[in-house]
């Protein structure tokens, strides 16, 4: 009888055993602390306790709820869950429209406890967009304009900022640099898509958590993470992509191994895109405008002294290019409350050909009388290392946090080469950042409804400019090495430069009530600039060494409302400031006739912004309706303008052997951005989505009431899926409305208003009459078919009607029409 009542009281332990659930992270397959466990009438309630609880209360058919904050809730069967080994996995992706947030607080939050204006692309979204470059993933998030002045390229403006005014940050660490210009940037680029987990989107300055740059939001790229199991596992993706208007052709790769104790991941893309082919359709009414009628021969080492008649005028010679990207990740738990990531990362492409100044002509009336012969970029290399801890001590003093070291390597540049002379310059810049930075949470309150986030952020620059000339010696029409050097300007300082940045910030989340949350911050943030000039064979400087120290404080308030589960009303007020870097001391370089010279006098310019949205949601908050309208003022703002010799003329400098008219970066008065997007997003049944937006920005001086820079017309796009099964079926329709050229900054030059349809025939440069941005749709389609769990299929259609448009300020055509064939098979 003993031996027997010992029997059945280890069976007795063992089925209470096989009731203890584990709860872990999906991504990670890390486990989850503090997840509440009830059922619908909450007469059960439990906690898990390092990721584990015990459900032998429940039971067998009953559904159990997990709830954390910082996951979607999860409603399943008891038996559901003893049939799967007794593991339940949690997600950050939810049905109700309440997507979790990162890149706001450096922390998980919810959005209904968010008052910015924020928009998140998953994983899943990405795979569906499948766009060719990460520039091309931000032109379809609400609010987000991009342009291109050559197809390798991308500059994301949000709110009418722009490159240096908007903040790009991968995997936590800043990529913005000492030398991100005004202007146009195409750093966006050297993320690829297919390694993205998501991408975070916040609109409005940001300065609180990110410091300087931050002025129209700040871009975060988050890319894919090796999770852990407790069995061995290998995992491998294979992914391949077609598209027809510039014979694309992508690969990634991504091997994940995973194991109880640590995780890896390996992932390389290449892709090659050839020249691109534009919209044959021309119903803007110009016949001429954006058509390649010449080109030069002159890239990838070869030599014509004149240019070359394009036999396809709709072909845009000189456009395509190849990436590589790479990236490693290790992720390694130290502890129960200490985890170490990894993260190597690397991109390089080929030499990218300048579009638009490859196109440039010396004679407006003449399409053959090409200017430049060689201007493209050389491969832009980009190198990032970072480890980051990350603490779930919880303690009194912290409950969570990270510290994260990064080193970041980006090489560039720029060759140029006019046609009729055999000199070729070159500009080559080199940036090495070193950054330390740290984050960190704790409630202040055992509910949790009041928290307190810090941080510090320390980044150190160190730019190296370099140029030099080299004259070709040509033989028998072929490049036979160099017959000469010579001098040529650098574009920075060429006596090196470097540039300090630290910061300390504190912010406060208070749930005033059920129906309130309150949030407020405050950054104190320091920058130091040291440059100096050597060579002055072509500027003269009255101080060859130049120092500057700024400082500045920032804060922000938020208030969130919901009057009921169905409305949400957001209100922020904020500041953001931007000091200036290397770029906007020390720059050299021509464009159209104006050359820009350094101004070593320039100082930070501060945004103040104030911002009102409203949500409405419907079907149990699976479908929203909102408007955000916005008003920044900006003060002691920064643009380029012409220098006057003291007699009030304007200076003249020489580059690469032209005059050109003097400009440079200037601080000016008072200026402001107002705006407005109308947003919609959800399900319209369980097999209809829908999502779509309408942005209006406006933009001028106050002093001289002249437009802003980088403000774009009122754009908006359309979507429409169906989902059933393994078929999913979407369409599209994006739209852009006519820029009168008065509304463009001729000034700056940054608008392109000359890339612009001239209206008069025979015209000159000095007389010439520009049109401004045409208006333009396109409709587009596209499907998936989900062969079996480890094979799927796609295809777009994009551009049906093969409209021929120009974005906004961009110097190259958009695609036409694209049919892209994509396959993606999991082993």
């Amino acid at each position: 009888m003993k031996k027997f009542l010992f029997i059945i009281s280890i069976f007795v332990s063992c089925l209470a055993y096989s009731q203890n659930v584990k709860v872990v992270d999906k991504q990670t397959g890390k486990t989850i602390r503090n997840v509440s466990v009830f059922n619908d009438l909450q007469t059960i309630n439990t906690t898990t306790n390092n990721g584990f609880a015990d459900i032998s209360d429940f039971r067998k058919n009953e559904i159990i709820v997990f709830s954390h904050l910082s996951y979607a809730v999860l409603r399943i069967k008891k038996a559901t869950i003893l049939a799967t080994n007794n593991i339940v996995y949690l997600t950050k992706e939810s049905e109700q429209l309440d997507e979790i947030v990162i890149s706001l607080f450096k922390k998980d939050q919810k959005s209904s406890k968010i008052a910015e204006q924020i928009a998140v692309l998953n994983a899943r979204e990405i795979q569906k967009v499948s766009p060719q470059t990460s520039a091309d993933l931000l032109a379809i998030i609400p609010g987000v304009k991009v342009q291109k002045s050559q197809f390798g390229g991308g500059s994301p403006v949000i709110r009418g900022m722009e490159s240096n005014r908007v903040l790009l940050v991968l995997d936590g660490v800043r990529m913005n640099n000492a030398i991100y210009r005004k202007g146009h940037l195409q750093n966006a680029i050297t993320v690829t898509p297919n390694m993205l987990e998501k991408t975070e989107v916040v609109f409005g300055p940001s300065s609180v958590i990110y410091g300087s740059d931050a002025l129209g939001g700040v871009i975060h790229y988050y890319t894919k993470t090796p999770r852990l199991s407790d069995e061995n596992e290998v995992k491998s993706q294979f992914f391949s992509r077609f598209s027809s208007v510039n014979q694309e052709i992508t690969t990634n790769v991504t091997a994940e191994v995973r194991r109880e104790k640590w995780a890896s991941l390996t992932s390389i893309s290449y892709s090659d895109f050839g020249d691109l082919m534009a919209g044959k359709n021309r119903s803007h009414g110009f016949d001429n405008w954006g058509r390649v009628y010449y080109y030069s021969e002159n890239l990838h080492g070869n030599y014509k002294a004149s240019p070359t008649k394009n036999t396809n005028p709709d072909l845009l010679r000189n456009s395509g290019y190849n990436q590589t990207d790479v990236l490693q990740k290790f992720f390694v738990p130290l502890s129960k409350s200490t985890d170490l990531n990894v993260n190597l990362q690397y991109s390089t492409s080929s030499d990218i050909p300048r579009f638009d100044r490859l196109m440039e002509l010396t004679d407006l009336t003449d399409t053959s009388s090409l200017k430049f012969a060689e201007w493209y970029y050389g491969p832009q290399n980009r190198f990032l290392a970072s480890t980051q801890l990350i603490l779930n001590p919880h303690k009194n003093w912290l409950e969570e946090g990270s510290i994260t070291a990064a080193y970041q390597n980006l090489q560039e540049s720029r060759i140029q080469r006019k046609f009729g002379i055999l000199n070729r310059s070159y500009r080559e810049e080199s940036v090495d950042v070193f950054s330390l930075n740290g984050d960190f949470s704790v409630p202040l309150t055992t509910d949790k409804t009041r928290n307190l986030s810090y941080g510090f952020e320390i980044a150190y620059n160190d730019v190296a400019s370099n140029s030099y000339g080299k004259e070709l010696k040509i033989v028998n029409g072929e490049i036979n090495g160099f017959s000469n050097d010579f001098k040529v300007q650098s574009r920075y300082p060429d006596g090196n430069s470097n540039y300090l940045s630290s910061a300390v910030y504190v912010d406060y989340r208070q749930d005033i009530s059920r129906k309130a949350t309150l949030n407020t911050g405050i950054r104190f943030t320091n920058t130091q600039l040291n440059a100096s000039w050597i060579d002055e064979t072509f500027l003269q400087f009255e101080d060859k060494d130049i120092s500057a120290n700024h400082s500045a404080v920032t804060a922000t308030a938020g208030y969130v409302y919901k009057p009921n589960k169905n409305w949400q009303i957001n209100s922020v007020v904020s500041s953001g400031f931007r000091a200036p870097n290397i770029d906007d001391i020390g720059r050299v370089r021509e464009k159209a006739g104006n050359v820009t010279i350094p101004n070593i006098s320039v100082t930070p310019e501060f945004a103040y912004n104030g911002e009102f949205s409203i949500l409405k949601f419907f079907n149990d908050k699976k479908f929203r309706i909102g408007a955000n309208v916005y008003y920044t003022l900006l003060d002691n703002y920064i643009q380029r303008d012409f220098v006057y010799n003291t007699d009030g003329s304007i200076k003249q400098v020489e580059f690469d052997g032209d005059l050109g008219n003097a400009v440079s970066n200037q601080n000016k008065g008072t200026a402001y951005i107002w705006g407005y997007t109308l947003n919609y997003l959800g399900k319209l049944s369980n097999q209809w989505n829908t999502s779509g937006f309408i942005t209006y920005t406006k933009g001028r001086s106050y002093d001289t009431e002249e437009p802003m820079s980088s403000i774009p017309p009122l754009f908006g796009q359309f979507l429409v899926s169906y989902k059933k099964d393994k078929l999913e079926l979407g369409a599209d329709f994006r739209f852009n409305c006519k820029k009168d050229i008065e509304d463009f900054n001729i000034i700056e030059s940054i608008d392109n208003h000359d890339l612009t349809p001239i209206v008069n025939a025979n015209a000159t440069e000095e007389v010439a009459i520009y049109f401004g941005s045409p208006s333009w749709f396109t409709v587009g389609f596209n499907g998936r078919y989900v062969v079996n769990p480890n094979f799927s299929l796609q295809a777009r259609l994009d551009n049906l009607l093969d409209k021929h448009y120009i974005e906004f300020a961009s110097g190259v055509a958009a695609p036409g029409r694209n049919l892209s064939v994509s396959f993606v098979a999991n082993f």
